[in-house]
This record gives C-alpha cells, sequence and structure tokens, in this order.
C-alpha cells in the first residue's frame, strides 16, 4: 500500500472528516482537507486545509486547482461533507429539502466533477462517498435525509461503471449513528404539525440515546481508509452495527427488519 497518495477530504472541521483527515496523515498521505472557513478552523498536524464551499462551483474550482497546483495529482477523493435533518416528511419545507440535497448529493457532484479530469488524466483514482446505513434503510422522522443518502448510493454505483475505464473506481462507506456534532445536534425542521409530536418525541430521543452510546468517529474513519487505499470494494461498513444492518438488510425477509427497526425507533 502506497504511503505517498494525495488525498483530498471535504468537511475537516469536526467529526467523521476530521478523523479521517488524522488517519490518513498518520498513514503517510499527503492529505488535504477542505473547511468553509479557514479563518476559524482548527488546525490539524500533517494536514494542508483548503478553503472551499460544496455548495458553490467557483469555489470548489479555485479550491481544487490549489490542490493541483501544490500536489500536481489527486489520488483519493473522499466526500466526507453533509448535513441531516429531524422531522417529519409533512413538517419539511421544500427549502429545507433543497438544502440537504444541495450539501449531500449535489455537493458531492459538484467536487467529484471538478476531481475527475484530474483522475481520467492520470488514468487512476479513486472517490470515496460517505453514505449512511440510511442509504439502505429507511428512518422514521428522517426522511429527507435518508432519501439523499439513497440518491447517494444510486449515483455512486452508476459512477463507478461509467469511470473505471480510466482507472478510477467509486467506493461508499456506509457508518451507522456516531457521537458527532452533526448528530449530537441534529437540526429540526421549523414547522411543527402537532399530530406528529408524540412520534417525533419518542423517535428524538431515540435517536438522542442512539448517538450518546454510539462509538466515536475513528472506526468510521479506519473504514474509510481501508475505502480508499484497500483492495476496491463497492461498500463498506464499519464493523458493529452497521455491518449487522447491512446484513439484516440483505439476508432476512422485510417483515422482521422493519418491525425491528420501528422497535429501534422506539415506534413498537
Amino acid at each position: 500500500m502506497s504511503t505517498s497518495k494525495v488525498v483530498l477530504i471535504t468537511g475537516v472541521s469536526s467529526g467523521i472528516g476530521r478523523a479521517a483527515a488524522m488517519k490518513f496523515a498518520a498513514k503517510g498521505c499527503r492529505v488535504f482537507g477542505t473547511v468553509r472557513n479557514i479563518a476559524t478552523a482548527k488546525v490539524i498536524p500533517g494536514v494542508t486545509l483548503v478553503q472551499m464551499d460544496i455548495r458553490d462551483e467557483a469555489s470548489i474550482e479555485h479550491g481544487i486547482q490549489a490542490v493541483i497546483t501544490q500536489a500536481k495529482r489527486i489520488d483519493v477523493l473522499v466526500n466526507s461533507a453533509g448535513v441531516t435533518l429531524l422531522g417529519a416528511t409533512e413538517e419539511t419545507s421544500i427549502a429545507e429539502a433543497e438544502t440537504i440535497f444541495d450539501t449531500n448529493l449535489l455537493g458531492l457532484l459538484r467536487t467529484t466533477k471538478a476531481v475527475l479530469p484530474q483522475m481520467r488524466e492520470q488514468r487512476a483514482g479513486r472517490i470515496v462517498n460517505v453514505s449512511s446505513v440510511l442509504g439502505f434503510l429507511p428512518a422514521p422522522y428522517m426522511g429527507l435525509y435518508s432519501a439523499s443518502k439513497h440518491a447517494v448510493e444510486g449515483l455512486s454505483e452508476t459512477l463507478d461503471h461509467e469511470v473505471r475505464q480510466f482507472g478510477v473506481r467509486v467506493a461508499l462507506v456506509e457508518p451507522s449513528f456516531t457521537k458527532t456534532n452533526l448528530d449530537l445536534n441534529a437540526p429540526q425542521t421549523a414547522v411543527r404539525i402537532a399530530a406528529y409530536d408524540k412520534e417525533r418525541g419518542v423517535v428524538s430521543q431515540a435517536i438522542q440515546s442512539a448517538v450518546q452510546k454510539a462509538p466515536e468517529p475513528d472506526a468510521v474513519a479506519e473504514t474509510i481508509v481501508d475505502a480508499a487505499l484497500g483492495v476496491w470494494k463497492m461498500r463498506r461498513t464499519p464493523r458493529g452495527e452497521a455491518s449487522l444492518l447491512a446484513k439484516l438488510r440483505r439476508f432476512m425477509p422485510a417483515g422482521p427488519v422493519e418491525k425491528g427497526l420501528r422497535k429501534t425507533f422506539g415506534l413498537g
């Protein structure tokens, strides 16, 4: 395994992205990490911070060009930046839905499109998209987040078929709940419909409890490194709950899986 890979990771301010950047740096990779505001970002030893907003094409072009100018190539792109939202689907405004998709799907697409010309030219590369177990499972009251991750999965599988002719492969990492600020401080929909109050409250409590007990992002970061530098595999789930859920989804009948999922979220 090469230790001189040039790795670009989006969203390294905190959580999974930050942990992944540190793991890649520890492996000896040359790591660039994107942040929205470099002036307020915390330094990560061994990581060059790049100011970039994945919702802004001009910002992305500038950031990617800065990396290529310095490193002459990009071997790995990790699309880690993302946002979440808690609330009933009926409570979710179109503007809130657009915000989620603009970051989780279109932000990923913008960054990928900006990096691919370089990867095609060098005839090699690996793109790792951080999805979620909600990319293959539903989660009550997280409909738009789940929809965005389902979309990431479909895009990633399709893209992999298209770019492997250039020596580029695409992989997915599907974590379960992880103890990060993103999950601990998940924003809620602005609109509240009283009919959903009881169930929403139960689900919200179940999610908070799951996040409090969840592992730190290190295990997910290790899985991302494996997906980027190891033998190619379309999907990787961190050890523990995520791997178990993936097996249940693939091998168990839909009825028991649905019943178990409802129980997990306190819906009986």
